[in-house]
């Protein structure tokens, strides 16, 4: 299923979560565009400054932030495949 939302995936170096996710993703042959907040300072401050918050995962879905793994998973499932 094609989608027209701007996606992007805010993950960190190490995170279970962020494994967990992105190993979903790939088993499912589904791409998104990646910030990992470990390495990447500006994308740090992006997550902070729009969600409020340091927590990864975090799929930004036409620019807001969609918290916890499960819900990325089941955000992924219904508008992506």
């Amino acid at each position: 299923m094609a989608t027209n939302h701007e996606l992007v995936l805010y993950v960190m170096t190490g995170c279970p979560y962020c494994i967990k996710v992105k190993r979903f993703l790939a088993d499912n042959g589904v791409t998104i565009p990646e910030r990992d907040i470990s390495t990447d300072p500006v994308a740090e401050q992006t997550l902070i400054a729009v969600g409020g918050k340091r927590q990864v995962p975090c799929l930004f879905i036409d620019g807001k932030p969609l918290y916890e793994s499960s819900y990325i998973i089941a955000w992924v499932q219904k508008n992506l495949l």
